[in-house]
């Protein structure tokens, strides 16, 4: 089980914050991603994947250039090899200061967004806005087979890569579960999500991987680094040829986040949401 890191020691996350109505860039509060790889054998510099982080805020406003308020949906995109992630928390307070600040404009603050968001990531992010009604937002559903209708038994909350057999035909195929659940490393609150698993090499054993992914309903540590985590075992286990790990955490005071990581030349699908975001 992980612990609280020290990089949090005086992070918002877990503490009373009063919520500030103005623009405040010094709000966001960056952790170094080099930390939590470690225990899982990543060095800094040599990453064994690509991805990104991609984080949906629907409590997004600020007033134009007459004090009229303007709301919106914001998507923001964090590369996995950026030095940095931002905690929670602390983007929440940082949006929450857009509320009574104004704007001449959609693109001044788009620009204001990534201009602040890369400093504390320590590289580009891209935001792109959406009105609320945009069909771009709508729900939809992850491809591949469901495993969440297989009949098995299962004592282990905790992960464990043993669970996790392939076979000797080499596939191709597109798995998912909704049974994904982690908790927070420093509230406890639980994470709800969804795991999408796209891979070509040795056929995984679906009972053994199911209870693999169930193994973290009692696991502490951030979405991230959870990925990171199925991602490196599959590969340790699995040893594909090409591997894709993308999970859809439910959304949480008003922002979901849904990491991936791949082999190089991997893609996600196309964006979506789905019905619990």
């Amino acid at each position: 089980m992980s612990h609280r890191p020290d990089t949090l020691a005086h992070a918002p996350l877990g503490r009373e914050s009063a919520y500030p109505e103005r623009y405040d860039a010094r709000l966001l509060y960056p952790i170094p991603r080099a930390a939590n790889r470690a225990p899982l054998g990543i060095a800094a510099g040599a990453l064994p994947f690509v991805g990104e982080d991609e984080w949906h805020a629907f409590e997004v406003s600020w007033l134009n250039t007459r004090g009229k308020p303007v709301v919106a949906v914001a998507r923001f995109r964090l590369p996995a090899d950026s030095p940095h992630l931002i905690e929670s928390k602390s983007w929440k307070l940082y949006l929450n200061g857009f509320n009574q600040t104004r704007f001449a404009s959609r693109e001044r603050v788009i620009e204001v967004l990534e201009r602040d968001l890369a400093a504390a990531a320590g590289a580009p992010v891209s935001v792109a806005l959406f009105g609320v009604d945009d069909a771009a937002l709508m729900p939809r559903q992850l491809p591949g087979e469901c495993l969440d209708e297989l009949d098995i038994a299962v004592s282990d909350y905790t992960p464990s890569a043993d669970h996790l057999k392939v076979g000797q035909a080499v596939v191709e195929e597109t798995l998912h579960s909704h049974l994904l659940k982690s908790n927070c490393p420093v509230t406890g609150q639980p994470d709800w999500g969804s795991v999408l698993i796209r891979y070509r090499g040795p056929q995984l054993d679906r009972e053994g991987l199911l209870r693999y992914l169930i193994g973290y309903r009692q696991h502490q540590d951030f979405h991230e680094h959870c990925v990171e985590h199925i991602f490196m075992d599959l590969m340790a286990r699995a040893r594909p040829e090409r591997l894709l790990v993308l999970a859809r955490y439910v959304r949480r005071g008003g922002l979901d986040i849904s990491p991936w990581r791949a082999t190089p030349g991997e893609r996600p699908p196309e964006p979506l949401r789905l019905a619990r975001q």
